[in-house]
């Protein structure tokens, strides 16, 4: 039996919490952006920690710091698990990556693996979540489903996996309901409940009768329920937090990811890579859809979802156009993988306009 002992310490205005256990032989490292909680982006990846302590029980340790802010504390916490002996730090934040990056040749016995980004490094790979499949998905319920024909958007940082996710949703939107468009509200941050609960809260005073978030909390959701307009969650599953509201949301599995990336590292075999994984590895997934979702809705989503795994349809599959009428991607073409990861404009039915920078 492994002894858990929950050290509070002050490591960059962040709580380190650390699991031991005596027999463990080899330390495991996570950094999280937000606090944990008990849903959301944080929330997901402290499952699958908890999977791999599973996975490995006896062999090894983990320890997370949770609410890290992006930058410069970012730098040192990563800095001081690779010091406290951690064989494999993951470092789950976009604003992560070049701290990492910074910090990795500094360590070359360890290996860090960074989520969302795109730099690597000989001890450094990449690892995500096709998140537009599923948010495609919940486009269309949303798009068959809509009175208003809009839809509401909490967004936190225009990156191109946020993109990526507004416009997969716009696009199973409008597939099925060409007169939808989708509103979008830049909270600048991953995780400001205040600022999202604003932010969706003006999105339904503007007509919104869908609306869904790329944010932390679940201040949207609960907001939603409080004024009975349908919300579609991310990250994770909050139907408690939208029991009468949430038709479904987009969740995302990280554990098996966790474990087989360890099982490669002590076997001596693990290589940097950039792993991008969606429905088909497991690694994306629906949440249980409401019992208001109509039964031929449910349907068309299950042989969708299907085709999306097979291979057979791609949510950004041509024609792809964008709000200003240019094509981005000609009808009988799909976009490619780095197409995506450089994605930095709305298509056509989003409202919005992107921040100038």
């Amino acid at each position: 039996m492994s002894t858990r002992n929950f050290i509070a310490a002050t490591l960059g205005g962040a709580a380190l919490l650390a699991t031991a256990s005596l027999s463990a032989q080899t330390k495991v490292g996570f950094v999280y952006v937000s606090p944990i909680g008990d849903a959301g982006w944080t929330y997901q990846h402290e499952l699958g920690r908890k999977q791999l302590e599973a996975a490995f029980k006896g062999k090894v340790t983990t320890q997370f710091v949770e609410n890290v802010p992006e930058g410069a504390d970012a730098e040192r916490v990563i800095r001081e698990l690779a010091q406290s002996g951690c064989k494999v730090v993951f470092t789950t934040s976009f604003g992560y990556m070049n701290p990492t990056i910074k910090v990795a040749p500094s360590y070359p016995n360890t290996v860090f693996l960074h989520s969302t980004g795109y730099k690597t490094a000989k001890n450094v790979g990449i690892y995500n979540a096709r998140f537009y499949e599923g948010r495609y998905l919940c486009g269309v319920i949303a798009g068959k489903m809509t009175k208003k024909n809009i839809a509401g958007y909490v967004a936190a940082f225009p990156i191109p996996e946020v993109m990526q996710g507004i416009n997969a949703f716009t696009q199973g939107m409008r597939s099925v309901n060409p007169k939808a468009e989708v509103r979008v509200i830049w909270v600048n941050s991953w995780f400001d409940p205040g600022k999202e609960r604003e932010a969706v809260l003006t999105l339904i005073s503007q007509g919104a009768d869908m609306v869904t978030h790329h944010t932390d909390s679940t201040a949207v959701v609960q907001a939603a329920e409080e004024k009975g307009v349908y919300s579609f969650s991310y990250h994770s599953d909050m139907k408690k937090y939208g029991p009468k509201t949430q038709l479904t949301g987009t969740t995302h599995l990280w554990g098996d990811y966790y474990v087989k990336t360890l099982n490669e590292v002590m076997a001596g075999k693990w290589k940097t890579n950039s792993v991008w994984g969606g429905m088909k590895d497991g690694m994306i997934k629906l949440a249980p859809l409401s019992p208001a979702v109509p039964n031929d809705v449910k349907d068309l989503v299950t042989k969708l979802q299907s085709q999306i795994i097979s291979g057979k349809f791609h949510p950004f599959q041509g024609p792809v156009v964008d709000q200003d009428g240019k094509t981005r991607v000609p009808a009988g073409k799909v976009m490619t993988d780095d197409e995506l990861g450089k994605m930095d404009y709305f298509v056509e039915g989003v409202a919005s306009k992107l921040p100038k920078s």
